[in-house]
Protein backbone atom coordinates (compact mmCIF):
# COMPACT_ATOMS: atom_id res chain seq x y z
CA UNK A 1 0.00 0.00 0.00
CA UNK A 2 3.26 2.72 0.84
CA UNK A 3 4.61 1.32 -2.60
CA UNK A 4 1.69 2.28 -4.37
CA UNK A 5 1.59 5.97 -2.51
CA UNK A 6 4.77 6.23 -3.04
CA UNK A 7 4.34 5.35 -7.04
CA UNK A 8 1.42 7.46 -7.10
CA UNK A 9 3.16 10.49 -5.43
CA UNK A 10 6.47 10.06 -8.15
CA UNK A 11 3.62 9.47 -11.07
CA UNK A 12 2.33 12.84 -10.07
CA UNK A 13 5.51 14.74 -9.18
CA UNK A 14 6.55 13.95 -12.32
CA UNK A 15 3.30 15.44 -13.99
CA UNK A 16 3.97 18.09 -11.89
CA UNK A 17 7.23 18.50 -13.31
CA UNK A 18 6.53 18.31 -17.22
CA UNK A 19 4.00 20.71 -16.52
CA UNK A 20 6.85 23.26 -14.81
CA UNK A 21 8.28 22.56 -17.77
CA UNK A 22 6.18 23.26 -20.59
CA UNK A 23 5.12 26.44 -19.11
CA UNK A 24 8.56 27.71 -19.27
CA UNK A 25 9.48 26.97 -22.34
CA UNK A 26 5.85 28.51 -23.47
CA UNK A 27 7.06 31.54 -21.55
CA UNK A 28 10.79 32.04 -22.82
CA UNK A 29 9.11 31.68 -25.91
CA UNK A 30 6.81 34.11 -25.24
CA UNK A 31 9.29 36.03 -23.90
CA UNK A 32 11.71 35.71 -27.44
CA UNK A 33 8.72 36.83 -29.56
CA UNK A 34 8.31 40.10 -27.33
CA UNK A 35 11.82 40.57 -27.22
CA UNK A 36 12.04 39.98 -31.02
CA UNK A 37 9.16 42.27 -31.77
CA UNK A 38 10.66 45.04 -29.49
CA UNK A 39 13.54 45.06 -31.53
CA UNK A 40 11.95 45.08 -34.70
CA UNK A 41 10.51 48.16 -33.67
CA UNK A 42 13.78 49.97 -32.23
CA UNK A 43 15.20 49.62 -35.57
CA UNK A 44 12.22 50.36 -37.67
CA UNK A 45 11.94 53.16 -35.36
CA UNK A 46 15.72 54.22 -36.41
CA UNK A 47 15.02 53.86 -39.39
CA UNK A 48 12.33 56.08 -39.99
CA UNK A 49 14.48 58.56 -37.91
CA UNK A 50 17.33 58.25 -40.58
CA UNK A 51 14.87 58.64 -43.17
CA UNK A 52 13.73 61.92 -41.88
CA UNK A 53 17.38 62.94 -41.56
CA UNK A 54 18.59 62.22 -44.79
CA UNK A 55 15.05 64.46 -45.28
CA UNK A 56 15.97 66.81 -43.69
CA UNK A 57 19.49 67.82 -44.95
CA UNK A 58 18.07 66.95 -48.51
CA UNK A 59 15.68 70.15 -47.73
CA UNK A 60 18.61 72.09 -46.40
CA UNK A 61 20.71 71.13 -49.39
CA UNK A 62 18.16 72.04 -51.74
CA UNK A 63 17.51 75.51 -49.60
CA UNK A 64 21.16 76.15 -49.74
CA UNK A 65 21.63 75.26 -53.28
CA UNK A 66 19.14 77.53 -54.19
CA UNK A 67 16.90 78.10 -57.40
CA UNK A 68 18.76 77.80 -60.45
CA UNK A 69 17.45 79.65 -63.58
CA UNK A 70 17.43 79.35 -67.30
CA UNK A 71 16.17 82.48 -67.75
CA UNK A 72 15.22 85.75 -65.88
CA UNK A 73 12.28 88.42 -65.58
CA UNK A 74 13.05 91.80 -65.07
CA UNK A 75 11.06 94.67 -64.03
CA UNK A 76 10.63 98.22 -63.43
CA UNK A 77 8.23 100.39 -61.67
CA UNK A 78 6.30 102.93 -64.06
CA UNK A 79 7.86 106.30 -62.69
CA UNK A 80 6.89 107.82 -66.14
CA UNK A 81 4.73 106.73 -69.02
CA UNK A 82 5.04 102.87 -68.72
CA UNK A 83 4.94 102.59 -73.07
CA UNK A 84 7.75 105.06 -73.01
CA UNK A 85 9.54 103.81 -70.05
CA UNK A 86 9.32 99.88 -71.52
CA UNK A 87 10.89 100.78 -74.78
CA UNK A 88 13.77 102.45 -73.08
CA UNK A 89 14.17 99.92 -70.93
CA UNK A 90 14.13 97.03 -73.63
CA UNK A 91 17.91 97.55 -75.23
CA UNK A 92 18.59 96.01 -71.87
CA UNK A 93 17.13 92.18 -72.47
CA UNK A 94 20.27 91.94 -75.26
CA UNK A 95 22.84 93.57 -72.82
CA UNK A 96 21.89 91.63 -69.81
CA UNK A 97 21.69 88.34 -71.72
CA UNK A 98 25.06 88.77 -72.91
CA UNK A 99 26.41 89.09 -69.72
CA UNK A 100 24.24 86.07 -68.31
CA UNK A 101 24.30 83.54 -71.21
CA UNK A 102 20.50 83.17 -70.72
CA UNK A 103 17.22 84.75 -72.01
CA UNK A 104 16.22 87.96 -70.48
CA UNK A 105 12.58 89.60 -70.37
CA UNK A 106 12.38 93.23 -69.45
CA UNK A 107 8.97 94.31 -68.31
CA UNK A 108 7.21 97.29 -66.77
CA UNK A 109 4.77 96.98 -63.89
CA UNK A 110 1.62 98.12 -64.15
CA UNK A 111 2.00 100.32 -60.49
CA UNK A 112 4.46 100.34 -57.40
CA UNK A 113 2.52 97.54 -55.64
CA UNK A 114 2.01 94.48 -58.63
CA UNK A 115 5.95 94.65 -58.96
CA UNK A 116 5.88 93.44 -55.61
CA UNK A 117 3.14 91.04 -55.36
CA UNK A 118 4.66 89.77 -58.97
CA UNK A 119 8.26 88.69 -57.22
CA UNK A 120 6.49 87.35 -54.26
CA UNK A 121 5.11 85.04 -56.81
CA UNK A 122 7.99 84.48 -58.66
CA UNK A 123 6.51 85.87 -61.42
CA UNK A 124 9.59 87.94 -61.82
CA UNK A 125 13.04 87.17 -60.60
CA UNK A 126 14.72 90.70 -60.17
CA UNK A 127 13.07 94.51 -59.81
CA UNK A 128 14.17 97.71 -60.33
CA UNK A 129 12.23 98.89 -56.77
CA UNK A 130 12.08 102.23 -55.24
CA UNK A 131 12.78 102.25 -51.67
CA UNK A 132 10.01 101.93 -49.93
CA UNK A 133 8.64 99.23 -52.26
CA UNK A 134 11.77 97.20 -51.28
CA UNK A 135 11.20 97.22 -47.99
CA UNK A 136 7.80 96.20 -48.05
CA UNK A 137 9.43 93.41 -50.69
CA UNK A 138 11.72 92.73 -48.38
CA UNK A 139 9.19 92.02 -45.47
CA UNK A 140 7.37 89.69 -47.22
CA UNK A 141 10.41 87.31 -48.37
CA UNK A 142 9.61 88.16 -52.10
CA UNK A 143 12.85 90.48 -52.39
CA UNK A 144 16.79 90.88 -51.10
CA UNK A 145 18.40 94.23 -52.23
CA UNK A 146 21.80 93.42 -54.30
CA UNK A 147 22.88 96.86 -55.78
CA UNK A 148 21.77 100.52 -55.43
CA UNK A 149 21.85 103.37 -58.00
CA UNK A 150 23.98 105.99 -58.19
CA UNK A 151 22.79 108.67 -59.89
CA UNK A 152 24.36 112.54 -60.50
CA UNK A 153 22.86 115.00 -57.93
CA UNK A 154 20.38 117.48 -58.59
CA UNK A 155 20.67 121.37 -58.19
CA UNK A 156 17.94 122.65 -56.21
CA UNK A 157 18.25 126.38 -57.73
CA UNK A 158 17.48 124.60 -61.94
CA UNK A 159 17.15 120.93 -61.78
CA UNK A 160 20.48 120.63 -63.62
CA UNK A 161 22.76 117.82 -62.56
CA UNK A 162 26.09 118.15 -60.56
CA UNK A 163 29.37 116.80 -61.14
CA UNK A 164 29.04 114.56 -58.04
CA UNK A 165 27.86 110.68 -57.77
CA UNK A 166 25.27 110.49 -55.10
CA UNK A 167 23.75 107.60 -53.17
CA UNK A 168 20.23 109.56 -52.55
CA UNK A 169 17.85 111.64 -54.00
CA UNK A 170 15.20 113.77 -52.97
CA UNK A 171 11.32 114.28 -53.73
CA UNK A 172 9.69 117.97 -54.10
CA UNK A 173 6.63 120.13 -53.54
CA UNK A 174 5.55 122.21 -57.16
CA UNK A 175 3.43 123.93 -58.30
CA UNK A 176 2.58 126.51 -60.99
CA UNK A 177 4.36 129.82 -61.17
CA UNK A 178 1.07 132.18 -60.44
CA UNK A 179 -0.43 130.22 -58.01
CA UNK A 180 -0.27 131.70 -54.67
CA UNK A 181 0.48 128.74 -52.71
CA UNK A 182 3.97 129.62 -51.20
CA UNK A 183 4.87 127.19 -48.57
CA UNK A 184 3.30 123.44 -47.19
CA UNK A 185 0.81 125.04 -44.88
CA UNK A 186 -0.60 126.55 -48.12
CA UNK A 187 -1.62 123.15 -49.76
CA UNK A 188 -4.38 122.41 -47.03
CA UNK A 189 -7.48 121.73 -49.03
CA UNK A 190 -5.48 121.76 -51.89
CA UNK A 191 -5.33 119.25 -54.90
CA UNK A 192 -2.08 117.63 -54.98
CA UNK A 193 -1.04 114.65 -57.65
CA UNK A 194 0.54 112.04 -55.55
CA UNK A 195 1.92 108.71 -57.11
CA UNK A 196 1.18 104.76 -55.29
CA UNK A 197 1.25 105.21 -51.60
CA UNK A 198 4.22 102.64 -51.65
CA UNK A 199 6.46 105.66 -53.92
CA UNK A 200 8.95 107.09 -51.63
CA UNK A 201 9.02 110.40 -53.48
CA UNK A 202 5.81 110.30 -55.19
CA UNK A 203 3.79 109.79 -51.64
CA UNK A 204 5.95 108.96 -48.25
CA UNK A 205 8.39 111.24 -48.05
CA UNK A 206 6.11 114.12 -49.19
CA UNK A 207 3.26 112.87 -47.06
CA UNK A 208 5.93 112.77 -44.19
CA UNK A 209 6.38 116.58 -44.92
CA UNK A 210 2.71 117.25 -44.73
CA UNK A 211 2.60 115.81 -41.17
CA UNK A 212 5.60 117.20 -40.32
CA UNK A 213 3.67 120.76 -40.55
CA UNK A 214 0.19 119.56 -39.11
CA UNK A 215 -1.33 118.09 -42.40
CA UNK A 216 -3.05 114.98 -42.95
CA UNK A 217 -1.90 113.54 -46.44
CA UNK A 218 -5.28 112.54 -47.27
CA UNK A 219 -7.77 114.05 -44.88
CA UNK A 220 -6.46 117.95 -45.18
CA UNK A 221 -5.93 117.81 -48.98
CA UNK A 222 -7.56 116.59 -52.39
CA UNK A 223 -5.46 113.71 -53.05
CA UNK A 224 -5.34 112.82 -56.83
CA UNK A 225 -3.47 109.41 -57.16
CA UNK A 226 -1.22 109.67 -61.00
CA UNK A 227 1.00 106.89 -62.83
CA UNK A 228 4.01 108.71 -63.78
CA UNK A 229 6.20 111.43 -62.14
CA UNK A 230 5.83 112.94 -65.67
CA UNK A 231 2.03 112.51 -65.49
CA UNK A 232 2.25 114.48 -62.31
CA UNK A 233 4.02 117.72 -63.61
CA UNK A 234 1.99 117.56 -66.87
CA UNK A 235 -1.26 117.37 -64.81
CA UNK A 236 -0.06 120.41 -63.48
CA UNK A 237 0.49 122.43 -65.86
CA UNK A 238 -2.92 121.61 -67.54
CA UNK A 239 -4.36 122.91 -64.16
CA UNK A 240 -6.13 119.40 -63.12
CA UNK A 241 -3.97 119.64 -59.48
CA UNK A 242 -2.72 122.66 -57.42
CA UNK A 243 0.48 120.63 -56.52
CA UNK A 244 2.43 117.57 -57.61
CA UNK A 245 4.79 116.09 -55.81
CA UNK A 246 7.34 114.17 -57.91
CA UNK A 247 11.47 113.06 -57.58
CA UNK A 248 14.25 115.68 -57.79
CA UNK A 249 13.43 116.96 -61.10
CA UNK A 250 11.00 115.51 -62.97
CA UNK A 251 10.44 118.45 -64.91
CA UNK A 252 13.22 117.22 -66.70
CA UNK A 253 11.07 114.36 -68.40
CA UNK A 254 9.11 116.66 -70.24
CA UNK A 255 11.05 119.43 -71.07
CA UNK A 256 11.45 118.24 -74.74
CA UNK A 257 7.53 118.38 -74.92
CA UNK A 258 6.95 121.43 -72.98
CA UNK A 259 9.62 123.73 -73.03
CA UNK A 260 8.48 126.28 -70.89
CA UNK A 261 7.73 124.03 -68.19
CA UNK A 262 11.08 125.27 -65.76
CA UNK A 263 9.55 129.04 -66.19
CA UNK A 264 5.97 128.34 -65.69
CA UNK A 265 6.55 126.17 -62.44
CA UNK A 266 8.41 126.51 -59.01
CA UNK A 267 9.31 124.34 -56.19
CA UNK A 268 8.10 125.39 -52.78
CA UNK A 269 9.46 122.28 -50.62
CA UNK A 270 11.99 120.07 -50.75
CA UNK A 271 12.08 116.97 -48.84
CA UNK A 272 15.17 115.16 -46.68
CA UNK A 273 17.29 112.59 -48.76
CA UNK A 274 15.88 109.61 -49.64
CA UNK A 275 18.25 106.64 -50.34
CA UNK A 276 18.75 105.78 -54.23
CA UNK A 277 16.43 103.02 -55.98
CA UNK A 278 17.55 99.23 -55.98
CA UNK A 279 18.31 96.53 -57.40
CA UNK A 280 16.31 93.71 -56.16
CA UNK A 281 16.49 89.79 -56.35
CA UNK A 282 14.34 86.94 -55.06
CA UNK A 283 15.45 85.24 -52.11
CA UNK A 284 15.52 81.52 -53.49
CA UNK A 285 17.95 82.42 -56.82
CA UNK A 286 21.29 80.72 -55.88
CA UNK A 287 23.76 82.51 -54.55
CA UNK A 288 26.25 82.03 -57.73
CA UNK A 289 23.04 83.56 -59.78
CA UNK A 290 22.81 86.10 -57.60
CA UNK A 291 26.56 87.15 -58.16
CA UNK A 292 26.16 86.92 -62.16
CA UNK A 293 23.19 89.32 -62.09
CA UNK A 294 24.86 91.52 -59.55
CA UNK A 295 28.25 91.71 -61.79
CA UNK A 296 26.11 91.45 -65.04
CA UNK A 297 24.21 95.05 -63.71
CA UNK A 298 27.87 96.36 -62.50
CA UNK A 299 29.30 95.74 -65.76
CA UNK A 300 26.61 97.49 -67.49
CA UNK A 301 26.82 100.12 -65.59
CA UNK A 302 30.55 100.71 -66.87
CA UNK A 303 29.88 100.14 -70.37
CA UNK A 304 29.30 103.09 -72.42
CA UNK A 305 26.19 101.99 -74.50
CA UNK A 306 24.54 100.43 -71.15
CA UNK A 307 25.29 103.19 -69.34
CA UNK A 308 23.18 105.51 -72.03
CA UNK A 309 20.62 103.16 -71.50
CA UNK A 310 20.21 103.50 -67.88
CA UNK A 311 20.35 106.97 -67.64
CA UNK A 312 17.77 107.18 -70.36
CA UNK A 313 15.37 104.73 -67.81
CA UNK A 314 15.98 105.75 -64.30
CA UNK A 315 18.81 108.81 -64.47
CA UNK A 316 21.26 106.06 -63.32
CA UNK A 317 24.52 106.33 -63.72
CA UNK A 318 25.92 102.93 -62.37
CA UNK A 319 25.20 100.50 -59.40
CA UNK A 320 27.41 100.00 -56.34
CA UNK A 321 26.57 97.10 -53.82
CA UNK A 322 24.31 97.55 -51.15
CA UNK A 323 23.00 96.42 -47.80
CA UNK A 324 19.71 96.17 -46.21
CA UNK A 325 20.49 98.31 -43.58
CA UNK A 326 20.82 101.35 -46.10
CA UNK A 327 16.83 100.73 -45.63
CA UNK A 328 16.72 101.25 -42.08
CA UNK A 329 15.78 104.83 -42.57
CA UNK A 330 12.95 103.96 -44.89
CA UNK A 331 11.37 101.95 -42.24
CA UNK A 332 10.89 104.86 -40.66
CA UNK A 333 9.23 106.98 -42.83
CA UNK A 334 6.97 103.57 -43.91
CA UNK A 335 6.08 103.22 -40.36
CA UNK A 336 5.55 106.79 -39.42
CA UNK A 337 3.52 107.06 -42.73
CA UNK A 338 1.41 104.57 -42.46
CA UNK A 339 0.08 104.85 -39.20
CA UNK A 340 -1.58 108.35 -40.12
CA UNK A 341 -2.49 106.54 -44.09
CA UNK A 342 -4.12 103.06 -43.31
Amino acid sequence: MKKFAYMGFSLLLSLGLMTACGEGEETEEAAGEETEAESNEEVEAEEDEAEAEVSEENEETASEEGEELDELNVQFVPSQNADTLEAKAKPLEELLGEELGIPVTVSVSTDYNTIVEAMDSEQIDVGFLPPTAYVLAEEQGAAEVILQAQRYGVNDEDGSATDELVDFYKSMFIVNEDSDIESLEDLEGKAIGYQNVTSSAGFVWPAASLMDVGLHPLQDVEPVTLKGHDQAIIALLNGDVDAAVTFQDARNTVVEDYEEVFDETKVIEFTEDIPNDTIAIRPEITDDMKEDVTQAFINIGKDEEGREIIRDIYSHEGYTESDDSNFDIVREYEEKVSEEVE
